[in-house]
């Protein structure tokens, strides 16, 4: 059994799903505030990619309480004391991915965009201090980063860059918030911030995944996975422990 294109698909079809329930819900509970707020502070609409992601691990052979995607996901910065990642695997001292799942939709895709941003960079250059600082011991921390861009009008508009004190970098000038996040997610990669990317647009009306960047499409981004855990393999991680997790049911023995 390998993870597939159709399981990413259905994935973040399941996302849409949830996240529309979970909006439709606060709003007859009176409790959504502007834009998206409702659905994002219910926190389960991710759900199904962190499942997705997790397949990777159990059918290489990671034990079950290796994998998190719900609770022990606190990692050791250097600039403050933890981070909680969404989905985080570890074997012995070594940890082997921690993906950071983020989304952004409208209908006012403005007010959340540094936000994301800044939040895509924090994480990574305080994780990445952290273990140049040794608390990290095993082998080289890898980090994934996943987003979902909501594929509407206002996110492919052309927006303009406001007039600042001096000239912002070409580069974003008759740019959309699509856009803008593709230039940002390669330039993540560019810098070794993150060793993989996945970005994707898609809304809940047509939930199939668009890729608007070839070298970040879930094809690279699986390949990217599959590498390191083939890598840690050929350095005897993990340790053979048969049977399988049975976290996705009876698994065969590969």
């Amino acid at each position: 059994m390998t993870v597939s294109r159709q399981d990413f698909e259905d994935a973040v079809a399941a996302y849409w799903g949830v996240k529309q329930a979970q909006a439709e819900q606060s709003a007859i509970k009176a409790a959504v505030g502007t834009g998206t707020a409702g659905s994002i502070r219910a926190g389960r609409h991710f759900d199904s990619i962190a499942v997705l992601l997790s397949k990777f691990f159990v059918e290489a052979g990671y034990p079950s309480e290796s994998i998190r995607i719900s609770k022990g996901l606190e990692l050791p910065g250097y600039y403050r004391p933890q981070k909680q990642w969404d989905v985080v695997v570890t074997y012995e001292n070594t940890l082997v991915a921690a993906f950071e799942m983020k989304a952004l939709g409208g209908p006012s895709f403005g007010n959340n965009y540094n936000n994301r941003v800044e939040e895509a960079l924090g994480s990574a250059v305080d994780l990445r201090r952290a273990a140049l600082a040794d608390l990290y011991p095993g082998e080289k921390p890898w980090l994934g980063y996943f987003f979902i861009m909501q594929d509407e009008e206002g996110s492919r508009r052309e927006v303009k860059p406001a007039k600042g004190a001096l000239p912002v970098d070409p580069v974003w000038h008759k740019k959309s918030y699509q856009d803008r996040f593709g230039i940002f997610c390669q330039r993540l990669m560019a810098e070794q911030l993150y060793d993989a990317v996945c970005y994707v647009t898609s809304s809940a009306t047509n939930p199939k995944p668009n890729e608007p960047v070839a070298s970040l499409d879930w094809r690279h981004f699986s390949a990217a996975i599959n590498a390191r855990i083939s890598y840690l393999q050929d350095l005897g991680l993990p340790k053979p422990q048969w049977p399988l997790s049975p976290l996705f049911g009876n698994l065969s023995q590969r």
